[in-house]
């Protein structure tokens, strides 16, 4: 197995992608996998926060999604049995008007195949966000029903809506995410975690 996380962590494939943005600032792959991690968080791309921290979901994000999981900060920046492999390793940039750009494409087919090939111990699959769904569950149609399917995904894997303070309304409309999923969920993490 190929080590490709010093080549990623130098890449500069979006550069002028990322100089031409509202922010125009400079690529920062943040890269948080090895091998031998049993628990994959299968993300978007991280935030101006992540970007500056060089941590993934060090914000807000981080904060409930690590409550969705049952997972305190220690366990979840672990390595060894953590890997986090987003659509895209850069922060993408904001729009003229504040707004998040979506995960640049080249990322995922430059890097996914490669970074998911170091990480073959992974037993359980959390998908985020509609980017990292596409990519991984076939016959993906929305959040809102890739995050109900959870029973019919192929075995190990959960989708969860972005933990974004935005999707507060989300959470609100589906209070079956709580009462159903959360649950399930923390059980599956707490027998891999283990």
């Amino acid at each position: 197995m190929k080590d490709i996380r010093p080549a990623l962590h130098a890449c500069t494939l979006c550069a002028q992608r990322f100089h031409t943005t509202a922010t125009g600032h400079r690529p920062n792959p943040v890269v948080w996998f090895q091998p031998g991690a049993r628990l994959l968080i299968a993300s978007q791309a991280p935030g101006m926060k992540v970007h500056r921290a060089n941590t993934p979901f060090w914000d807000a994000s981080g904060v409930r999604l690590r409550s969705w999981l049952g997972l305190g900060e220690e366990a979840f920046y672990d390595r060894s049995r953590v890997a986090i492999i987003p659509m895209a390793f850069c922060f993408p940039g904001y729009d003229a008007k504040g707004s998040d750009l979506p995960p640049p494409p080249i990322c995922a087919k430059t890097w996914r195949a490669d970074a998911l090939e170091m990480v073959q111990d992974v037993r359980l699959t959390v998908l985020i966000g509609g980017h990292a769904m596409r990519w991984h569950l076939p016959g993906f149609t929305t959040v809102t029903q890739a995050v109900r399917d959870w029973e019919s995904h192929p075995p190990g894997t959960f989708a969860l809506p972005h933990p974004s303070w935005r999707n507060t309304g989300w959470l609100r409309k589906n209070p079956w995410f709580e009462a159903d999923v959360l649950p399930r969920l923390q059980t599956a993490v707490a027998e891999v975690m283990t």
